[in-house]
């Protein structure tokens, strides 16, 4: 064997040997880093969703929990007919657990579910509202709602802002007749707001939250074609809420008083500031009343966000300036 020919046969030895060791090496790395970086990739994803989510509403007013509005699906969702089978048990015990209800309930609305489904849920929680809401029960467990001692001096619209709620819901649960002669030592329900709103305009559709629990959903009339109420987030304006304000129409630049007979906006005004997506930079809109009742659920305003008077007169009393915020969805 020639000297020549065993150099050849060791470097091709030595070749051989290299390239097997670099894939042993690629084959650990592989094993050992590989699901690591695949679920760093998934959680980024994740964490990209959570904080697109979170932008829905600033830190101050984030909802824990917000119903996701999935796609009705064709066949009802088994396990949301099970936890309505269980909602239904609390609310048959004795006493009835109505805390416990509407917890379950509005963890359900998160889940994909036949559009009848979801209207059962959404009609059950209403009626739970009047309960836990609407009166002037307190369920100890209730993390919404508490008792509240009125200090010397304190007024009912002091109260309201502590709790980021009008002052007028206080004195309608309360049934206050005389707010100004609120007494000291008195004890009253107090809620712990802020109160938001979700406008759908595929439904012609208002759902309201208390912060992040489902309340109830009204009928809404919107913007019509080529004055398409806006998508997007808005906050209700600072001194934006006023009672029957003279209002001048944009198109004709008629100037309506409050008390003139053909007066189109009700008895209540939400004005509205937009935050994000479409609504930005975008002014004049509001969600107010109306006395033509022909116009909830079609397409026939302005822009506006139009509601039966006495559901106006409601969200009036629910929605805080600054903290409350409405979304507008497809």
């Amino acid at each position: 064997m020639s000297r020549r020919y065993r150099r050849r046969k060791s470097k091709r030895r030595r070749l051989i040997y290299n390239i097997s060791a670099l894939l042993v090496i690629a084959a650990v790395v592989v094993f050992i880093y590989g699901p690591s970086i695949k679920n760093t990739g998934e959680t980024s994803a994740a964490l990209a969703d959570t904080n697109a989510a979170n932008e829905t509403f600033p830190p101050a007013a984030q909802p824990k929990l917000l119903e996701v509005e999935l796609s009705p699906t064709a066949k009802a969702n088994p396990k949301v007919e099970r936890s309505i089978a269980e909602a239904m048990k609390h609310l048959d015990a004795k006493p009835a657990r109505i805390i416990k209800a509407r917890e379950m309930l509005n963890e359900t609305l998160s889940l994909a579910m036949s559009s009848q489904q979801r209207a059962s849920v959404k009609k059950q929680l209403s009626k739970l509202a009047d309960k836990w809401l609407f009166s002037r029960t307190i369920y100890p467990e209730d993390t919404f709602c508490s008792a509240h001692q009125v200090r010397p001096g304190e007024l009912l619209s002091t109260i309201g802002k502590q709790f980021k709620v009008p002052y007028e819901i206080l004195v309608e649960i309360n049934n206050i007749s005389r707010p100004k002669a609120l007494r000291a030592s008195e004890t009253i329900k107090a809620i712990k707001g802020p109160f938001h709103t979700r406008i759908y305009r595929s439904t012609f559709t208002m759902d309201l939250y208390l912060q992040n629990t489902f309340v109830r959903s009204f009928p809404v009339g919107l913007g019509k074609p080529g004055m398409e109420t806006p998508t997007g987030l808005w906050a209700v304006k600072d001194s934006g809420k006023l009672i029957k304000p003279t209002w001048t129409d944009p198109m004709s630049g008629r100037r309506y008083e409050s008390d003139d007979p053909d007066y189109p906006l009700g008895s209540r005004w939400i004005g509205l500031e937009g935050l994000k997506g479409d609504a930005v930079g975008r002014t004049g809109f509001a969600i107010h009343g109306t006395k033509d009742t022909k116009e909830i659920g079609t397409a026939s305003s302005q822009g506006c966000i139009r509601l039966y008077d006495a559901d106006a007169i409601l969200v009036y009393n629910l929605l805080v300036p600054v903290y409350s915020r409405v979304e507008i969805v497809e």
